[in-house]
């Protein structure tokens, strides 16, 4: 497996992760987003409405988990990383978020000025074909 072949190819192909935050009473909260992945810089872009419990939660604690969701049988990435707020806006990523997710323009036009953009760096990730194909990537 070319492991960093498949990494690039998963996170361009898949659209959604599931993405792990830690409230304050210390219990962990996950929740689907949308995502687009820079390969120039391995950061991964989420949107999320102001003052909701994700934004409440990365601000007490900014470490998160998040796994892909697969597209195709079990193929996904797995890894733990930093969340901070992005100073880049939506409408900054538009183009790269709707060239990957078409219908994401309708979800810009409708809350583009309460949406608010989060950025995950990570230096390794867990790329994972199938049951005995799986392997660790350093970035």
């Amino acid at each position: 497996m070319d492991t960093l072949k498949e990494f690039q190819k998963m996170m361009a192909e898949q659209t959604d992760l599931a993405l792990a935050t830690v409230g304050a009473d210390g219990i962990p909260n996950v929740r689907v987003v949308n995502y687009y992945f820079n390969p120039e810089n391995n950061v991964i872009y989420f949107a999320t409405f102001k003052n909701n419990d994700k934004v409440k939660e990365i601000k007490q604690n900014q470490n998160v988990a998040f796994t892909t969701i697969p597209k195709k049988e079990n193929e996904h990435i797995k890894a733990k990383g930093i969340a901070i707020k992005s100073k880049k806006s939506i409408f900054d990523l538009a183009d790269c978020f709707c060239e990957k997710i078409p219908d994401y323009r309708e979800t810009i036009e409708y809350g583009g000025k309460s949406l608010i953009v989060y950025e995950i760096h990570f230096k390794t990730a867990t790329v994972v074909l199938d049951l005995s194909n799986i392997k660790t990537l350093k970035l």
